[in-house]
């Protein structure tokens, strides 16, 4: 049976409606956002298996395009869909860094970050500049490839942070392996940027480690800074 064939209370979207988006289940969200099922399925159990085959949503939205494609009723159309949906917001998380001191909204960072991060097969390097008052002016991806000293280049970021008039830099990159840990090599090249920014008054407040859809390490946290 179609959803527009249930009884109207127990449809997903007159639910919402009725009850607001908090007393829907996840897969009564995605359901909404893929409206329609396919032969003998109908969205809301298209959006179960997706949950069940990704283990939740954070795995459905990280996963890569031709997993997601892969899936029984999915396809071009609703990838794109969801990719639109986790664009709009990274979006208004940025917006949110931006009107609001980054250091007052911890969570608001590290969320931002893993959108921007969590889904890439390789490693990126990236980083938030920030004003005296801590708020974001521009986030940049700086790097892509293996992160060394060699790799990263100090005097390129110094040249970034005073093209922005930053007056202090959150760096943060991705490990695709899952395992949120800082390498010997990490640690280093925290330690190198942080004396080159040092030279032009730039303070690097912390540098976190994406890892998958939910770990994260903060540098500044562990005490490494």
């Amino acid at each position: 049976m179609a959803i527009k064939d249930w009884p109207e209370s127990e449809r997903p979207r007159e639910r919402l409606l009725t009850h607001g988006p908090g007393a829907l289940s996840e897969a009564e969200l995605l359901a909404i956002c893929l409206r329609v099922g396919t032969a003998g399925q109908d969205a809301l159990q298209l959006a179960r298996e997706a949950l069940q085959r990704f283990d939740g949503l954070n795995g459905l939205l990280a996963a890569p395009r031709h997993e997601v494609e892969s899936l029984r009723g999915f396809g071009p159309a609703k990838y794109a869909l969801l990719a639109a949906v986790v664009e709009l917001v990274r979006r208004a998380l940025r917006e949110q860094l931006r009107a609001r001191r980054v250091l007052d909204s911890p969570a608001a960072v590290r969320d931002y970050l893993r959108l921007a991060l969590s889904h890439t097969p390789h490693e990126v390097f990236f980083a938030l500049f920030l004003d005296a008052q801590n708020r974001l002016i521009a986030d940049r991806e700086l790097f892509r490839g293996t992160l060394t000293q060699t790799s990263v280049y100090p005097r390129e970021i110094v040249k970034e942070a005073l093209a922005h008039n930053a007056a202090a830099v959150i760096f943060a990159h991705n490990h695709p392996s899952g395992l949120a840990q800082p390498s010997r090599a990490d640690e280093l090249l925290t330690r190198a940027l942080r004396e080159a920014l040092a030279l032009v008054d730039v303070r690097v407040l912390d540098h976190i480690i994406v890892a998958g859809a939910d770990a994260t390490f903060s540098f500044a946290e562990r005490g490494l800074l």
